[in-house]
């Protein structure tokens, strides 16, 4: 068998498990809560849109548009991770660690807190464009480090000193902001998918879909700017306008990631190496939707969890893919160690 053959096999079977990972959670999410709703039925619902009223509100209300959101959101979250190695060329970039995240969290919370006090509410979109200014901020703070500290491990403690300021900014915000209107800001700030309807998910979704596109046609020149700078510049690559689309990508992405479920941990890191490891392949094009399949399986396995592990008490979402990922950067780190000295 040829290893064209074998890498095809390879890759179908990778997104066939992946692609029945997320209907088997999608029914299993839905299935489970304080309200058991058997599968058969959660299916003749979905499909005929057909059912009691309180199964419907439950189903249409309540725990579809939170799934939908965790598959959404999780899966952008991997995609900015995987733009970022791409940029930093390093397994260990990610939203997250960098502090990409927590600039856009201290953002958003400030225009949270001063439009709800002024105006009393606050659209979704201006929510992720201040996530955005966040995301920016951290993301142009870090180039500029990175003229300084060329070396990698450096730049990642920077990344994570900016991640403290800024959330120690946020906390100092909220301490400060108790009051009636913004009772959800610390949920929010800890990470979490409650409380989503389809207006987020139309939202968020035109977000992410118009980025993933755009990621995906991406595809070749990121291929040829894995392989260095100067094989990029060879192959026709704009190595400059490219990297200012990597970070615009990734910031859009973190930032709608943090604008509707507030910072989540390592799942930026994690799926991305997961799933070049599944599927023995860094090319973009296999890569790209194989990563952004993961990050959704990944927030949604989490969020379940986090809704029934201890319930009636709902966990942080953090909380969880902290406890998952943080194993495999672990592992990742000592793999890579191990690469480097031989």
């Amino acid at each position: 068998m040829s290893t064209a053959k074998r890498n095809r096999i390879r890759y179908t079977i990778v997104f066939a498990v992946l692609i029945a990972m997320v209907f088997v959670l999608l029914v299993l999410n839905i299935n489970t809560g304080n309200v058991n709703i058997s599968p058969g039925r959660i299916l003749q619902i979905l499909f005929t849109g057909q059912g009691e009223q309180n199964e419907l509100n439950i189903i249409f209300k309540i725990r579809l548009p939170r799934l939908i959101m965790a598959g959404m959101l999780g899966g952008a979250l991997a995609l900015a991770g995987f733009l970022l190695q791409t940029f930093f060329a390093n397994p260990i970039a990610g939203p997250f660690v960098l502090g990409i995240s927590s600039g856009a969290k201290m953002v958003v919370a400030l225009v949270m807190i001063y439009f709800l006090d002024k105006v009393g509410k606050v659209s979704s979109f201006a929510l992720v464009l201040a996530a955005f200014v966040g995301a920016m901020m951290s993301t142009l703070f870090i180039l500029l480090i990175s003229h300084f500290l060329p070396n990698m491990s450096g730049l990642l403690v920077a990344g994570i000193m900016i991640g403290y300021i800024c959330s120690a900014v946020t906390e100092f915000l909220i301490t400060f902001a108790e009051d009636a209107d913004i009772v959800n800001l610390h949920g929010w700030s800890q990470g979490s998918f409650s409380g989503m309807d389809f207006g987020d998910v139309a939202s968020a979704g035109i977000i992410v879909g118009i980025a993933f596109l755009l990621t995906f046609f991406l595809s070749k020149p990121i291929g040829a700017f894995q392989m260095g700078e100067n094989y990029a510049r060879s192959m026709g690559v704009n190595v400059k306008s490219f990297r200012i689309c990597l970070i615009l990508l990734s910031s859009l992405l973190a930032a709608c990631v943090t604008a509707y479920a507030g910072p989540i941990s390592f799942v930026g890191i994690a799926v991305p190496f997961l799933m070049k490891r599944c599927l023995n392949t860094a090319k973009p094009i296999v890569v790209i939707p194989a990563a952004f399949l993961g990050g959704a399986v990944f927030c949604m396995l989490s969020d379940l969890i986090a809704r029934t592990a201890f319930a009636p008490t709902e966990l942080n979402i953090s909380t969880v893919t902290s406890l998952f990922g943080a194993p495999i950067v672990i592992y990742m780190l000592i793999q890579r160690k191990a690469k480097n000295a031989q």
